[in-house]
């Protein structure tokens, strides 16, 4: 049999996204794969998964997720969680190296592992300490993935032009949860 998807040109959007799904390979968390790539002018500066901070013993090696096991809902009680999120790594490694982010597109893909290690995708949304995170490093635009892994991209200057109108940010319905 052919396989002809090999003749479709993907669109820039599409081709990054699939180098940050790739990067979320890489994910030490026992419930969560996210990749992060961040890109500026039409090159990787710098990219990030969802994992412990540098030679910490991750989930995966301690056997268990400290959340689950406190029964902390998923997008609840970050500080409880032994991992940084992947957007969170793509900016912290991009400054470990001297990179500037300013006017850069972020790339998320997120995906969830079930027990069984059945992997499927989940809205690629960050949480509001990473969308504050994002903003304030000068970063332009964001591309996530939906539940079933569309593409979907948002202005920074947009969320910027939403927090002015709010007083109570936690109520911004386009959140990680």
């Amino acid at each position: 049999m052919k396989d002809n998807s090999i003749n479709k040109k993907l669109s820039k959007d599409e081709y990054y996204h699939q180098i940050a799904k790739s990067v979320a390979s890489k994910s030490t968390c026992r419930t969560s794969l996210f990749g992060c790539i961040i890109v500026k002018e039409d090159q990787i500066i710098s990219t990030g998964y969802v994992g412990a901070p540098r030679k910490v013993v991750d989930c995966l090696e301690i056997g268990y997720c400290l959340k689950k096991k406190k029964h902390i809902e998923s997008g609840r009680g970050y500080e409880e969680c032994r991992s940084v999120h992947a957007e969170q790594n793509a900016i912290i490694n991009a400054a470990r190296t001297g990179v500037s982010l300013l006017g850069g597109t972020m790339y998320l893909y997120g995906a969830k592992r079930k027990e069984d290690g059945e992997i499927f995708p989940i809205k690629a949304f960050p949480c509001l300490i990473c969308k504050k995170m994002i903003i304030n490093a000068g970063i332009e635009r964001f591309v996530g993935n939906d539940e079933n892994g569309k593409l979907f991209s948002r202005e920074m200057k947009d969320w910027v032009r939403k927090w002015q109108e709010k007083r109570d940010i936690s109520e911004d319905e386009e959140k990680y949860i």
